[in-house]
Parts: structure tokens; C-alpha cells; sequence
């Protein structure tokens, strides 16, 4: 019988569990880019377009490894693959601080492009693993669940980097701008080595722990097993034979790149109205608070009183607006805009993400790798504001690539998720999983 939270049996709560701790995980180091790109700027004296190299690294990454991740994962298996993008992530940690104490930008993003690559491969295995781990009908409400462990991680994450690395910023700030060439050279070194422990204790971290997920009792659990399709559908051996996925890849694209733009780009929005350096920094959390208000009602709302994908489609028409009103006011009212996105944002991922696997099969691992990929819009999106916003207002900018985003996560909402899955038999198993 179902569990009514997360349409989960009981016996695979211990799953939910584990798994839940690699979102907090995860979404930590996923929530570190915001802080990091003002903390770039400063540390390496480098322009925005720079600074925003490291959100772009971080998502490519995903573009260039969630392939091999698939075929890593049909290897190795889900479990063993969560252990090695830990692995992985841990290097990138280690590299990134080794790199940011000698200010030695390349190398710092080089570490950040390595923490996006293990998170592809733990992203790739646990996003599937977690909609096939009930059934696929209660796949949102149990993504959901996942996204309340990355987002109170998201909201810790600034808070934390912000009481160990940022402090201090404004003032650090004047100091630079009016030393002579050697004092700011010393005062920037200082600054920079100040990320030097925090990553170094998050590598160890993670290490531990890619060695407890390979020792716990998490199930192995086979694809083709659990997410088959109908009858008519088995046959099907190709991505190719499933457009819903495709179109499930491009709606991933420009959910993130809207995730990004609300969460990462909020602290830059918000210093285009000329607000303090000391409090912009934290505007990620706001972004995040509201997407755990978003996660909670998803999370009671779906499937109780409305459809995964209902809800999707007026969570796009939220976003609308909200990116409207950002656009409509300024300052502190239209940053607040902004941060509302976030609970526009919040249900959007854990709805996609099993409507656009629905019914793979034995080619989830690679239908899951593609929407991975997708994550390749947190780069494009946020770095087109980036550079657009030197030659045109940004509020203009920001509402111009905001609004068609969400006119297209609408679209899949309502039709998109569908394509492919006309036939009578797949008509039925439709009406199964929106029912």
C-alpha cells in the first residue's frame, strides 16, 4: 500500500532516508554558486560576465558528463554510481580550494567544472532512482520531499560561506578599491585563502560519505524493471521513439536557467539597483525560502487535490508573473519579485522529471542522462543576462528571458508531456499516473 507523503512502501523509507541526505548534499554545493560569484569577483578582480563562470562551469558540466554518466551507471548500478560521483565531487571540492588560495582562476573553476561533474553522475542515478522508487503517480510528492533537503540545504549554504568566507565584503570592498597595488595584493590573497578549509572539510565529507552509501542498505533497484511502458510501447528502442523525453530535456534547459537566474543571479539584480554588497549576498536565501514554501504545498497538494502536471502549468503562469512584476517596480520590491520565484520554481523539477521519464523502460538511464543535460541552462540562460545587461537595462533583460522560459515549461505542462503517448494503451497508462 502507498504512503500518503511520498507514495512510498514502508520498507522503502530507509531509502528515502539515505537519499535524501545526497539532495542536502548536494544542494549545499549547488547553493555555494550564488555567494561564489560575488566572492569571485572580488577575489580574482574579475568583471561579471567572468565572476559568472563559475555558475556556467558548475552547470556545463552537466551537458558534457550526464551521457557518460549512463553509461558509468549502467555499469556500475545506480548505488555504486551515487559513491563515485561523491568521489568525484570531493576532488572537484579539493581542487577548487586549492586553486581559489592561490587566486588562480582557471584552476578555481576547473575545481567548480569537477564538482558539476560528480554531481552529474549522483544526479543522473538518484533523480530516476527516487521516481521509480514507488509508484510513478507519487513520483513529485517524493521528489518533493528530496527538494526540502536540497533547499534547507540551500538556504544553510550562503548563511555558512557567509559567516566563514564573506564577511566583511563592503568594507573589504572600499579597502581594494582605494590600496596601492601591493596592500591589495595582500588583502585579496588574504581573502581568497579563507575558502581554503571550508572545501577542504567538505571534501573529507563527502568522501565519508560515498563510502557509508556504498556500505548502507540501499536497494539496487533495475530500470526496465519498474518504469516499463505499455504494451505497445515496449517495442520502442530509441530516444528517438519517445518525444515526450526530448521535450522534457528542453523544458529541464529552461526550468533551470530560470532556477539559476532567481537564485544565483538574484545577488547581481539586486546590485543593479546600486544595493549594498552586504546584503545582496544573502539574497539567494530568500530565493530558496521560497522554494521550500513551494516544496511543502506541492508536497500536500500533489496528488491529493491536483495533477503533477496541473500543477506544473499554473506554477508557469506564477513565474509570468512574477517576472512581470519584477520588471514593473525596483529595488527591495522588485527583488522581493524575484525571490517569490522561487516558490513559482519549486514544483517545477520534481514534475517534469517523471513526466518526462514516464513509461522509458530499459532506456531510463539514458532518457534520465538527457534531462541532465538539460541542466546546461543554468550556464546558457544566466550568462545571456550576464552580457545582455551591459547594453540594455536589466530589469528589460531579466523579463525577456524569463517570461518565454516559463511560456514553454506552460506548453509542456499542457501538451508537451504527452507527445508520443497517444495510442490507446498508452492513453491508459496516462490516465493512470494523472489520475
Amino acid at each position: 500500500m502507498s504512503m500518503p507523503a511520498t507514495g512510498a512502501q514502508p520498507r522503502h523509507l530507509g531509502s528515502i532516508a539515505i537519499i535524501g541526505a545526497l539532495f542536502f548534499i548536494f544542494g549545499f554545493v549547488t547553493w555555494l554558486n550564488g555567494p561564489l560569484i560575488s566572492f569571485a569577483k572580488l577575489a580574482f578582480d574579475v568583471s561579471d560576465s567572468y565572476a559568472f563562470l563559475i555558475p556556467s562551469a558548475f552547470y556545463i558540466s552537466y551537458f558534457c558528463l550526464a551521457l557518460p554518466a549512463s553509461f558509468i551507471l549502467k555499469k556500475t548500478g545506480m548505488k555504486k554510481g551515487m559513491a563515485l560521483g561523491l568521489f568525484v565531487m570531493a576532488i572537484g571540492a579539493a581542487v577548487f580550494g586549492e586553486y581559489t588560495t592561490q587566486r588562480w582562476y582557471p584552476g578555481a573553476v576547473g575545481g567548480i567544472f569537477v564538482i558539476g561533474a560528480g554531481l552529474a553522475i549522483l544526479q543522473t542515478a538518484v533523480n530516476p532512482y527516487i521516481s521509480i522508487l514507488g509508484p510513478i503517480e507519487g513520483a513529485a510528492q517524493r521528489i518533493a520531499v528530496m527538494g526540502i533537503c536540497n533547499k534547507l540545504a540551500g538556504i544553510f549554504a550562503p548563511l555558512v560561506i557567509g559567516a566563514l568566507v564573506l564577511h566583511g565584503m563592503g568594507d573589504l570592498s572600499a579597502q581594494v578599491a582605494s590600496a596601492d597595488a601591493a596592500t591589495k595584493d595582500a588583502l585579496l590573497n588574504e581573502f581568497a585563502s579563507r575558502v581554503h578549509g571550508p572545501y577542504l572539510g567538505m571534501a573529507a565529507l563527502m568522501v565519508l560519505l560515498a563510502i557509508g552509501i556504498l556500505f548502507s542498505p540501499l536497494p539496487e533497484i533495475r530500470a526496465e524493471q519498474v518504469n516499463a511502458g505499455s504494451g505497445s510501447t515496449d517495442h520502442r528502442s530509441s530516444l528517438l521513439q519517445f518525444p515526450h523525453v526530448w521535450l522534457g530535456a528542453l523544458c529541464i534547459f529552461v526550468y533551470v536557467g530560470v532556477e539559476v537566474m532567481a537564485g544565483d543571479a538574484i545577488g547581481t539584480y539586486g546590485q543593479g539597483f546600486g544595493l549594498p554588497l552586504d546584503q545582496t549576498k544573502f539574497f539567494t536565501s530568500l530565493t530558496l525560502g521560497g522554494m521550500l514554501l513551494g516544496y511543502i504545498v506541492g508536497l500536500v497538494a500533489i496528488p491529493r487535490f491536483i495533477s503533477q502536471e496541473r500543477y506544473l502549468g499554473l506554477s508557469a503562469i506564477l513565474g509570468m508573473l512574477l517576472a512581470l512584476g519584477a520588471f514593473l517596480t525596483h529595488g527591495y520590491v522588485s527583488v522581493g519579485f524575484v525571490a517569490a520565484l522561487g516558490f513559482a520554481n519549486a514544483m517545477m523539477w520534481p514534475a517534469i522529471f517523471p513526466l518526462a521519464i514516464h513509461g522509458l523502460g530499459r532506456l531510463t538511464e539514458y532518457g534520465s542522462a538527457l534531462l541532465i543535460m538539460g541542466i546546461a541552462g543554468g550556464a546558457v540562460i544566466p550568462q545571456a543576462f550576464v552580457l545582455l545587461k551591459q547594453h540594455y537595462d536589466f530589469q528589460l533583460v531579466f523579463a525577456l528571458l524569463m517570461v518565454p522560459c516559463y511560456l514553454y515549461i506552460l506548453y509542456f505542462a499542457k501538451r508537451g508531456h504527452r507527445a508520443g503517448q497517444t495510442s490507446p494503451a498508452a492513453a491508459g497508462a496516462a490516465a493512470v499516473q494523472h489520475g
